[in-house]
């Protein structure tokens, strides 16, 4: 089965979890810069003694496409590798993909991958 493994993570651990899923043999990823909150909606700071909101954190998403079963290894791994024990680590998660097409050489399923 296919599977596409996605993950929203801190940006400064985007390199610990690149490392480890290379290091896992995945042979590709697709990263994003992307904005959003979970629970702790957002953050509060203080610039020269005023008060301001940030409501949308910065995120990374990466996404990988993983076949013969590696979805509970790269899970594992991203889970390892983006934890650090604080508020805001982010979310890892799985769905099957019922079609997949390698554009340049026209393969299909799983050779695909």
């Amino acid at each position: 089965m296919i599977e596409l493994v996605t993950a929203v993570i801190k940006p400064h651990q985007l390199d610990a979890v690149k490392e480890a899923l290379l290091g896992a043999g995945v042979e590709g990823m697709t990263v994003t810069e992307v904005r959003g909150f979970g629970r702790q909606r957002g953050k509060t700071e203080n610039f020269r003694g005023s008060e301001y909101r940030i409501d949308l954190l910065p995120k990374v998403k990466i996404e990988v496409i993983v076949g013969d079963g590696a979805a509970d290894q790269v899970v594992a791994l991203i889970a390892e590798h983006a934890r650090t024990g604080k508020i805001g680590d982010g979310k890892v998660w799985r769905v099957p993909l019922t079609g997949l097409l390698r554009v340049r050489t026209g393969e299909t399923g799983p050779a695909a991958v």
